[in-house]
């Protein structure tokens, strides 16, 4: 019958249901699987990977408008100012103002106002980053810009003009090197700085008080956080945080004086430092050649600015504490307390001095080239005998001279605050001579060392704290430039010096200024004056011309002030170059202390005075 199955057909149908009994079980662990992996991905993009998505969404909604923070100002000892903050107006961007289609038409027109290149515009931007906050492109607009900003400002929708904190500093060139001067980081200093807070644009101390007290001066930034819609404009203020200005800082420096010391230098290249010698305090410091700060407050320097901080005379250098020079004949203070310290020679010691002095084959010259006859320490620190001095050096041998130029503060920082600025000169030795030039110390080394040459290098500064030690009975003393808190601090150490020692040498510096080479400073404008002169060999430089050098302090029984004059390559002695610079300074310094009685000594001095003849003193 037709209702029957062929048997064939029925056996077929049995062979396709082989494997059915796994099917359902990989259909669930496909399943399985497939929801585990989008669980798990959920899971990392909520939990691992969340504060990284709502950070980029909240970058799309919430902006933060930096508000920089205004400098801390600088006064001088009297509270004169020194350096503070104007605000001009400067041009910012968003970071991702480049990718937008009206790039366009703001890069060519903002480009054109500005005189940037559109790529150095890109550059900064792809710099800053899409999650920075807005990017400087110009500071310190003039009218003209602010005009032609405004003239399109239907084309530069992305374009933000506000009010920046900028440093002034208005003294200009008299405190250039005592101040240092901002400019905004580099590079490399923002890769450096970025942990410390520091962000591109960020003005930072470049040298001098700035660099050093930048963490004093720099203050906190600020800011608004504003929600914007979808073209960026801002609808509501979220928050705001108040920038924090840096605090104000009372440096040592007396501003008269240092204008002094500027006027005294009268253009010609060299340092006056002036010191308190009881606490090491910073009076005035100025290097000649000099720059003006304030150009690196500019949106850019033009061709004569940087001529004006470049080329061979290095004005961006500090000769105070950056540049080292033999100290010649001042150094005969070191030589003298070497001598009487060492007890080979008593402070009673008298020596003949002559025309030269012939040692190991070589003759050393004195400076008259004929010698003064027989003189003690304070006859041959009044007229600056070359040949008494070398006896001395000679004497105590290399050792214990080096010993004492190394306990004056030769050889080693003086810690002023300018530690990255200055350079420790040098004390040769020993190992350094034979580092250097493969030889052995001599007797001969010890001679020229004595007076000062030779290989020793000093710094202006150096030598002002050298004239401190007689000044204040024995002490070295740090010098430094910050006045806060000044009492609280010990400047001075002791070197430990026999008074007969600070007796002797505080006599013979007395009688250089009374009847030696320091002449010029015996004037009734000021009390009594003790000092020194010198004139280096400038063996080192192709020019030939000597340096000149005096030192000196005041009142002489009673210090209150040093004086260091330098001037490089002047070609005159320190009696006559240096000396008078040393007076003007000393002057002002005392005319401000007792006005009254410098303009009456100043009406006895123009009266004509009797003199007796004297040596012929060394300029």
């Amino acid at each position: 019958m037709t209702l029957l199955q062929p048997p064939q057909l029925a056996r077929k149908k049995e062979t396709r249901t082989v494997g059915r009994g796994f099917q359902p079980l990989f259909l669930i662990i496909f399943t399985l699987l497939m929801t585990s992996g989008i669980g798990a991905r959920l899971a990392y993009l909520q939990i691992v990977e969340g504060a990284n998505h709502r950070q980029r969404a909240e970058a799309n909604r919430i902006r933060m408008i930096p508000k920089q923070p205004e400098r801390g100002n600088i006064f001088d000892r009297n509270g004169k100012l020194l350096a503070t903050t104007r605000y001009p107006r400067s041009v910012y961007l968003w970071p991702m103002a480049h990718t937008k289609p009206s790039w366009q038409i703001v890069g060519p027109r903002l480009s054109q106002i500005l005189n940037i290149p559109v790529e150095e515009m890109e550059k900064k931007l792809d710099e800053a980053g899409s999650n920075s906050s807005l990017v400087r492109m110009a500071r310190d607009l003039n009218d003209a810009e602010i005009t032609a900003l405004k003239e399109y400002a239907n084309e530069l929708k992305d374009v933000e003009v506000h009010t920046e904190a900028v440093r002034y500093y208005p003294h200009g060139k008299e405190l250039a090197h005592v101040l240092g001067y901002t400019r905004e980081l580099t590079p490399q200093q923002l890769k450096d700085k970025k942990q410390e807070g520091y962000r591109l644009g960020d003005v930072i101390g470049q040298m001098g008080v700035e660099k050093a007290y930048e963490q004093v001066l720099r203050g906190e930034w600020g800011g608004q956080q504003v929600e914007v819609d979808g073209k960026g404009r801002p609808i509501r203020v979220l928050g705001e945080k108040q920038a924090k200005a840096g605090n104000d800082i009372h440096l040592t420096i007396d501003l008269d004086v240092q204008k002094a010391a500027e006027k005294a230098l009268n253009g010609r290249d060299g340092v006056i430092v002036a010191l308190d010698p009881n606490n090491g305090a910073v009076l005035a410091m100025v290097s000649h050649p000099t720059f003006d700060p304030n150009i690196f407050s500019k949106r850019r320097l033009s061709k004569k600015d940087w001529e004006s901080v470049q080329g061979e005379n290095h004005p961006l250098l500090n000769r105070a504490v950056s540049s080292a020079f033999p100290p010649a004949s001042t150094f005969k203070i070191v030589t003298a307390t070497a001598g009487m310290e060492s007890g080979k020679f008593s402070p009673n010691t008298v020596l003949q001095t002559y025309g030269s002095l012939t040692v190991g084959g070589v003759t050393f010259g004195e400076w008259n080239h004929s010698g003064f006859g027989p003189l003690g320490f304070a006859g041959a620190l009044a007229w600056s005998s070359d040949t008494f001095f070398y006896q001395i050096g000679r004497g105590v041998g290399g050792p214990t001279l080096i010993e004492w130029t190394r306990k004056y503060g030769f050889g080693e920082k003086t810690g002023i605050e300018f530690e990255s600025e200055e350079t420790k000169g040098n004390v040769p030795d020993e190992a350094w001579k034979q580092r250097v030039w493969k030889m052995p110390w001599t007797v001969g080394d010890s001679i020229n060392m004595s007076i000062g040459q030779g290989a020793l290098q000093t710094t202006p500064l150096q030598v002002a704290v050298m004239f401190s030690v007689p000044a204040n009975g024995g002490d070295r003393v740090k010098p430094h430039m910050l006045k806060d808190q000044e009492e609280a601090k010990s400047w001075r150490e002791s070197l430990n010096m026999k008074p007969s020692t600070i007796k002797v040498l505080r006599e013979g510096l007395r009688k250089v200024v009374a009847e030696g080479t320091g002449k010029v400073l015996n004037v009734p404008t000021l009390p009594p004056v003790s000092g020194k002169s010198g004139t280096a060999e400038a063996w080192k430089r192709r020019v030939k011309a000597n340096h000149a050098w005096f030192g000196a302090y005041a009142p002489a029984d009673k210090p209150e002030i040093v004086v260091v004059g330098f001037a490089e390559h002047s070609g005159g002695g320190g009696g006559s170059v240096s000396a008078p610079m040393v007076l003007e300074v000393m002057e002002e310094f005392f005319q401000k202390k007792s006005p009254n009685k410098s303009q009456k000594a100043g009406t006895e001095a123009s009266q004509p005075r009797i003199q007796t003849p004297r040596i012929r003193r060394r300029n």
